[in-house]
């Protein structure tokens, strides 16, 4: 009998962009002619929940708990307006898909929508909507809107609604399946019963013979068993199998039985060859080879890895396919101002990956035991380009998010010139780590290539961590490579991180001047404070001796095992840092108060910083490096120039002339040299061209130009190189 697979994300990730897990699967599954239907039922569930008709079950149901119990004055009022909420919802969704937007100009006069407690923060963004249009300024009072529907949700129907994640707490390090399980076997709440909806509908159309459900975050863990129970129920002779980022780090020492009246096989990392055993397995009873995956024998919990079979190269896995999807109905929302933030959840993005895994493999707060940042392995930079164009073909979406632990940047070099060789109009950005290969020039070309922005950890910004971190950066070169991004027109996103093991309050107060003066001197856009978590398979958590915390046990639970409680050596109560340090952040985004003192954010004594005030703009200071390396590539990213001929006498000598004049996107430059050197010049630029295969070397340049004239360094500091320099002449 032929399998047929039927892949699901369970409510809820993201509302404006699909998460790729399943369209990765189902690219892959082409490669091998397995027919199979993927589905996200986040944002089906959300466009149910977010209707008319929706609304109008929902203000029934939260008006009977009006009669029970305390109800806050916000749902009384949300309650009160409810046909105005009736009456706009519809129009507001269709705006937010992008499908009505001259409603805009309605949402912007501020009468249109009824307003409740999220409006009152309204006040203090005001200024930012300066620097927004009216369409943003538009999705972020639409954003406000549904969050306020959302708050009547939360208190008068299912206290487990979020808009990105569903009943969160029930996933997070649940170390005992206890409390899931119990919450299972109540009757399905009324986001359940949507869900549950969608399901049925979709299981009866496509009468599937295994069932695969992608849970890549705790908070769509209990979705994920919601849907598997209904199948188990109602459909015992569907196989369902769980796999994604949440199996890949908590699941790993799994040993409660009672997970398997749900699910029949829990597979762990690259999910391609372990579903491809688990179909020949149900199409072949007698097969019995799996691929980590764990399934119950004889009662036990019993994981099974005898397949003998490889795993797939990235090459293999064939182009992410977004088809079933419903791309045109995903929402973009503007929750809050952070740039960066903002990308995650406004506009749909291709999600690619550049390479599996990461090439540094180090930092000690990682995963890095895990085959998912361990195993490293590239794509070619001429397939992910044809990847590219298929997906943008298919989806109609010339945006990239790459997914990447940490993006090479080799390969994104290579990238870059490959797109622009290929002439595609693309829009990307990824994550990266801040290191000295992102010179001035790399950071040109990938801007010119369509990268707009990058994340990157600069975790703590102090030297002596960031070594204990084995992260291979300095503070200083952050300094210089957010410097580098910044100046080609490239946003900087870093992640930041306090309440690292032995980490001092001197080091965390440091560690904040060091942000402040890379907002101040304009090197940073945007940033995140995470508080450090201790996990399984990070060097901390397998190594804790060495690193100065001990565990708080060594018992693992029966289910989830990821992070790990645990007492440092310093004793320090890192928890009460979280406010100040994301108040002041906040506040330096928006280019304000850099001159409060580093105490003003804080409502309990700390240290005065021991950072020089000039640091960061000391560290920038520094001239541009002269040597450049034989190998270098050199790429002229400009086009062909005007040529005019022209002598010039001088006491009765002539010397031949020549002036070159470019044009570029935004002005007209010109350069004047000999005849000689020109021609040499409009030769070599239109071998260096990127639209070109083949990539020149400065020495291979430094040769030609010798064999025709002399003294090449000469020639390569004259002015007219130092022009063409400015314009896209680039050492890459």
């Amino acid at each position: 009998m032929k399998t047929k697979l039927f892949l699901i994300t369970p409510p809820f990730t993201q509302l404006n962009t699909p998460y790729p897990a399943t369209a990765y699967i189902k690219g892959f599954l082409n490669t091998k002619n397995i027919e199979s239907v993927q589905a996200d039922l986040g944002i089906e569930v959300i466009l149910k929940l977010f209707s008319k008709e929706g609304l109008r079950s929902l203000f029934i149901v939260g008006g009977l708990k009006f009669k029970v119990g305390e109800i806050s004055d916000n749902s009384k009022r949300i309650f009160a307006l409810q046909d105005e909420y009736l009456k706009t919802i519809d129009s507001v969704i269709a705006f937010l898909q992008g499908k009505n937007p001259t409603l805009a100009l309605q949402i912007c006069q501020e009468d249109f929508l009824p307003e409740a407690s999220r409006f009152a923060q309204l006040e203090e963004l005001d200024w930012a909507f300066g620097t927004m249009g009216t369409q943003d300024k538009a999705k972020h009072l639409a954003t406000l809107y549904l969050e306020d529907i959302s708050d009547f949700i939360v208190e008068c129907v299912d206290a487990n609604f979020g808009f990105s994640r569903y009943a969160e707490r029930l996933g997070r390090s649940a170390n005992s399946f206890d409390e899931l399980y119990e919450a299972l076997q109540q009757e399905p709440t009324y986001i359940d019963n949507l869900l549950l909806l969608i399901l049925k509908e979709r299981i009866e159309t496509i009468q599937p013979t295994l069932f695969l459900i992608s849970v890549p975050f705790p908070g769509n863990l209990y979705s994920a068993f919601r849907s598997a129970q209904w199948v188990k129920k109602n459909y015992p002779n569907i196989k369902i199998s769980m796999g994604g980022g949440f199996p890949n780090t908590e699941l790993r020492s799994l040993s409660d039985a009672r997970v398997f009246e749900f699910f029949d096989f829990i597979t762990l990392d690259d999910g391609e060859m372990p579903i491809e055993e688990i179909i020949s397995n149900i199409e072949n009873p007698d097969y019995n080879s799996y691929k980590r995956t764990f399934l119950l024998q004889n009662g036990k919990v019993v994981y099974k890895n005898n397949s003998l079979k490889h795993d797939y190269k990235q090459s293999q896995v064939g182009t992410p396919d977004y088809s079933d999807l419903l791309l045109d109905k995903y929402i973009s929302v503007i929750e809050i101002v952070n740039p960066m933030h903002r990308m995650w959840s406004d506009g749909r993005w291709n999600k690619l990956t550049m390479a599996h895994g990461c090439y540094w493999g180090k930092c000690t707060f990682c995963d890095i035991s895990l085959d998912y940042i361990k195993v490293y392995e590239p794509v070619a930079a001429n397939l992910l380009c044809d990847r590219m164009e298929e997906m943008i073909t298919q989806t109609g979406e010339n945006g990239f998010h790459f997914v990447d632990e940490a993006a090479p940047p080799a390969l994104m070099r290579a990238l870059a010139l490959e797109i622009l060789r290929r002439k595609l109009a693309v829009t990307w950005w990824t994550n990266i780590r801040f290191e000295k290969s992102f010179t001035k020039d790399l950071c040109l070309l990938l801007k010119a290539s369509g990268c707009i922005a990058v994340s990157g950890g600069l975790e703590v910004a102090s030297d002596r961590l960031l070594k204990l971190i084995d992260k291979g950066v300095t503070v200083e070169q952050v300094a210089k490579v957010t410097r580098n991004f910044t100046e080609a027109g490239v946003m900087v996103h870093a992640y930041l991180m306090y309440g690292y093991p032995t980490q001092t309050i001197q080091e965390t107060v440091d560690s904040l001047e060091m942000v402040r003066q890379l907002f101040e001197v304009g090197v940073l856009q945007s940033g995140f404070w995470h508080q450090f978590a201790m996990t399984a398979h990070s060097p901390v958590g397998l190594y804790p001796e060495k690193f100065g915390v001990v565990k708080e046990t060594e018992i693992l639970g029966t289910f989830a095992n990821n992070d790990i409680n645990y007492t440092d050596s310093t004793g320090i109560d890192h928890d009460k840092f979280s406010f100040g340090l994301k108040k002041s952040l906040f506040n330096f985004m928006h280019g304000i108060c850099f001159d409060y003192e580093l105490q003003d954010w804080f409502e309990f004594k700390i240290p005065k910083t021991k950072i020089s005030p000039d640091f960061i703009f000391d560290a920038l200071q520094e001239d541009n490096d002269f040597n450049i390396k034989p190998t270098a590539k050199i790429v002229w990213l400009g086009g062909k120039p005007f040529i005019e001929h022209f002598t010039k006498s001088k006491k009765g000598n002539s010397w031949e002339l020549m002036t070159l004049t470019f044009h570029d996107k935004k002005e007209s430059f010109s350069i004047h040299t000999n005849k000689k050197e020109g021609e040499w010049l409009v030769e070599i630029l239109q071998k260096i061209s990127v639209s070109n295969a083949k990539i020149y070397t400065f020495q291979e340049i430094k040769t030609d130009f010798e064999k025709q004239l002399e003294d090449f360094e000469l020639f390569w500091y004259s002015k007219p190189v130092k022009t063409l320099r400015e314009f896209g002449l680039l050492v890459l």
